[in-house]
């Protein structure tokens, strides 16, 4: 499980190194094999186990189902293998990196998920201050769910 928010910078190369938390989590398991997947607003990345996960529940729907279709081309399409080299970095494909608006300063945000996000640090921020007002509607959220 990912929890934090930590802020690195994406090197010339486009290597981001991973919180030591985080590689801490993938080492329970999951080694170092990682998948990165752009959304509409950073760059997902998930265990590659976890990420197996996913597909086989996409693989169980049925193929005519449109909006089936759609997750796979607009979604599933886009993701890629990368590995956590020794020095705890991942190299970030020139193509995600743009889809996901990253250039150099970003943040990684782990919310007690199976998979944590790479964001534009100052989208992120933004991100974060626009929803501060929502925060005392979460814990209402949590309430109703039982939490």
């Amino acid at each position: 499980m990912f929890r934090g928010r930590y802020f690195h910078t994406i090197d010339p190369k486009g290597r981001v190194s991973i919180p030591a938390r985080f590689r801490d989590a993938l080492g329970d398991g999951y080694g170092g094999r990682l998948v990165v997947v752009p959304n509409e607003h950073c760059l997902e990345v998930h265990p590659l186990e976890e990420w197996q996960r996913i597909e086989a529940k996409v693989r169980e729907l049925s193929v005519f189902n449109p909006e089936v279709k759609k997750i796979s081309r607009l979604y599933i399409s886009r993701a890629k293998d990368v590995d956590l080299d020794a020095q705890g970095r991942i190299l970030i494909p020139p193509d995600s990196r743009t889809e996901a608006g990253l250039v150099k300063e970003v943040a990684l945000v782990g919310g007690g998920l199976m998979q944590f996000e790479i964001w534009d640090r100052q989208r992120f921020e933004e991100c974060d201050r626009i929803h501060q007002d929502y925060l005392p509607t979460v814990f209402e959220k949590l309430s109703s769910l039982g939490v």
